[in-house]
């Protein structure tokens, strides 16, 4: 009875050791699994290898080629002298002008002076014809009682008349003279800056002589020259890509000139200048265009960075949708700076590594930036 008792307190005792095993061998076991998960995770990011995509599009694209052009200031005149005499005032070159601003002044001192004797020859003139026409009227009275013959009446008349002939003759000289003093001054036809000064203050001039030279630089223009082979693919209102100093944009052109010169077989181009780039490019300076060469027809096109070059042909790596990649042989088409024609097996919407595909085999996952 007692070894019965003995036997059933240590399966008792024993009991609570199992249950405490087999709860320390779970944790352990979910320990062990947490532990396996995070290995794996941090082997999957360890493994993921980070790329740059861009997106495959159908659009139009046209073979393109760079040449060069020349901006030109819409307006580069000289500025005449309006009359003859001296100078008495200039601009220096590199000031900047606005529209209306004084250019260049004249001496009018003898121009005044001739304005005052007119206006005084016009006094006269009005004396001369009140009192004449005072004189008919006397004589025409006169003549009703026949106390004035008519010879005298007709005589007094013509002198009127002449006298208001003279009176409008000098009011036009009056005229001529006040236009003489308005051009003795003249301003800015528009906002500019001087290039070039011919003469000095103090200086004699005649009427026509160049005195400064004014350029337009709030309106430019590319002037560009083009193979005649091209004249069907650039028209008037086409925007073309325009370069230089780092800065791109976009230019409309305003004219195109169908005539070829005979000796480089090329036809005249101009395209509008925005006037944002007025600080960054200036009249004289070579900009590059960039000239569709072929009829623009709808292809797929990818990034021109995500192009793998290799003795045996061109690829691209294909990033899917759970970031695995692919490699993919190409045919490279035409294009431009930035975009490709591509002949594959790709599709419109598909994402190509531009960034980091060299390192790349086919079932890497990537990590997309």
């Amino acid at each position: 009875m007692l070894k019965i008792i003995k036997e059933k307190v240590i399966q008792v005792e024993f009991i609570p050791m199992n249950i405490m095993q087999v709860v320390f061998n779970k944790a352990v076991i979910a320990s062990l699994v947490v532990i396996s998960f995070a290995q794996i995770s941090l082997a999957a990011d360890i493994t993921a290898k980070p790329v740059k995509v861009g997106a495959v599009l159908k659009m139009p694209m046209a073979a393109k080629t760079e040449l060069n052009a020349t901006l030109y200031s819409l307006s580069h005149i000289p500025i005449t002298a309006s009359l003859d005499g001296r100078v008495d005032y200039l601009l220096e070159p590199g000031e900047h002008v606005t529209a209306g601003d004084k250019l260049v002044a004249m001496d009018l001192l003898p121009i005044q002076l001739r304005h005052a004797e007119q206006k005084a020859q016009i006094s006269r003139a009005k004396i001369n014809l009140n009192y004449l026409k005072n004189e008919s009227s006397r004589l025409q009275a006169l003549n009703k009682t026949q106390a004035a013959s008519q010879f005298q009446l007709d005589q007094i008349r013509s002198k009127r008349d002449l006298a208001a002939a003279d009176l409008e003759i000098s009011q036009l000289k009056l005229a001529q003279i006040n236009e003489q003093l308005s051009r003795g001054l003249i301003a800015a036809p528009f906002s500019g800056v001087i290039t070039e000064r011919l003469i000095r203050v103090g200086s004699e001039v005649n009427r026509g002589d160049i005195l400064l030279r004014l350029l337009d630089t709030e309106n430019l223009e590319a002037r560009l020259y083009i193979p005649i082979k091209y004249l069907a693919f650039v028209n008037k209102g086409d925007e073309l890509s325009i370069s230089a100093s780092n800065k791109t944009t976009l230019a409309t052109i305003a004219a195109k000139i169908p005539r070829a010169d005979p000796r480089s077989q090329t036809f005249e181009v101009r395209l509008n200048i925005p006037k944002a780039f007025n600080e960054y490019w200036a009249a004289g300076q070579l900009v590059s265009v960039s000239v569709p060469t072929q009829k623009a027809t709808a292809s797929l096109t990818v990034p021109r960075d995500a192009l793998i070059l290799r003795r045996n042909g061109s690829y691209v790596v294909k990033v899917a949708a759970d970031n695995s990649v692919s490699r993919l042989a190409v045919v490279v088409g035409k294009g431009d700076t930035k975009r490709v024609t591509i002949t594959g097996k790709l599709k419109h919407g598909d994402k190509v590594a531009t960034r980091g595909a060299e390192r790349l085999s086919d079932g890497d996952i990537v990590a997309v930036q």
